[in-house]
């Protein structure tokens, strides 16, 4: 069961960098790590820097799909950021955002949030 959850998540992602793409953002990295933490997408549009968790749920049941972007992910993704930051020199408007899919009655939905929380 993980494996095939890991392969959905790889499909969401990679259906993700293909729509920022296709929005004029420039990819700059998929699945960074920093210690315990993981960022799935990097981008860079007009001097935005995008920091991007992509979520997949088959099921919006029981909590919807952005709220499982828990306080604890949300510290671990600013302090990967902060790190990739300042490795790579970078002076840029940082933004965290989501891009979400919900497989519904065979079909899936996409969203994504801008500015989907600040870090502190």
């Amino acid at each position: 069961m993980r494996q095939q959850n890991r392969e959905i998540g790889k499909r969401a992602e990679a259906r993700a960098v293909t729509y920022l793409e296709k929005k004029g953002y420039t990819i700059l990295e998929t699945n960074n790590y920093y210690k315990r933490a993981e960022i799935d997408i990097i981008a860079r549009k007009a001097g935005v820097l995008a920091v991007v968790e992509v979520k997949f749920r088959s099921s919006d049941y029981f909590r919807e799909t952005v709220a499982t972007v828990t306080s604890k992910k949300i510290k671990l993704m600013v302090m990967a950021a902060d790190h990739y930051i300042q490795q790579n020199e970078l002076d840029l408007e940082t933004r965290f955002d989501i891009i979400t899919y919900l497989e519904k009655s065979g079909k899936t939905e996409m969203q994504h949030l801008e500015d989907a929380f600040y870090h502190f």
